[in-house]
């Protein structure tokens, strides 16, 4: 898996998948002039996959016929939006806050790109986009979210799944998505590059006699 984030490793052990080995891939994370939040969110996801890919054959090269072979290597990279406008992640508590301003009292666009990269070399890549409306914020429910420093790190200055559920007035479209890696589609996209996701899938319980 081309990312260190948790949430994604976490979201992923729902559909019962435990990545092998986990290689972030550092790359320039910077929008390019009048590039839209959806073809921002395919790139990185395509960019993540492809640096790691390299990383992965750099590190597996010369190693002999007994190597393991090439892995499912998996990449996603997400994009909060307002307008046409993507917002950035939120290191520092101003651009938190200025993030929650915009998205106060609106419906903001949250994509997820996803890159797969076979054993076999093909790639697959989806742009997952989902609808969030948020309530409109005090002054004081700002502030508590700045002070509880869940916002650090995350794609719109804010995390679905914290403190933030509080301010959500709906989600239309794939909740998965909106935390970081949209499930349905990924389990897709392995299954269609002949990933056996059913072997890691937990067992039904069985219907009551």
């Amino acid at each position: 898996m081309a990312s260190a984030s948790p949430r994604r490793r976490d979201l992923l052990g729902q559909i019962g998948i435990v990545p092998d080995a986990v290689a972030p891939a550092h790359i320039d994370e910077t929008p390019r002039r009048d590039e839209p939040p959806r073809a921002l969110a395919e790139r990185l996801a395509r960019e993540k996959a492809a640096a790691a890919h390299t990383a992965l054959a750099a590190e597996t090269a010369g190693v002999g016929p007994t190597a393991q072979a090439p892995a499912y290597l998996l990449a996603a990279d997400t994009v909060v939006a307002v307008g046409t406008r993507a917002l950035p992640k939120a290191l520092d508590r101003a651009t938190a806050g200025r993030c929650l301003a915009l998205l106060s009292g609106r419906r903001h666009r949250v994509y997820s790109g996803v890159a797969l990269i076979a054993p076999d070399g093909r790639q697959t890549v989806r742009v997952v986009q989902s609808t969030v409306a948020f309530k409109r914020l005090s002054h004081a429910e700002t502030a508590l979210y700045l002070d509880r420093g869940d916002w650090h790190g995350k794609a719109g200055g804010y995390a679905i799944q914290g403190l933030a559920a509080a301010f959500i007035r709906f989600v239309q479209g794939s909740y998965s998505n909106v935390v970081g890696l949209p499930l349905f589609e990924t389990a897709q996209m392995l299954a269609g590059a002949g990933f056996p996701l059913a072997r890691d899938l937990p067992p039904s319980p069985e219907a009551p006699s």
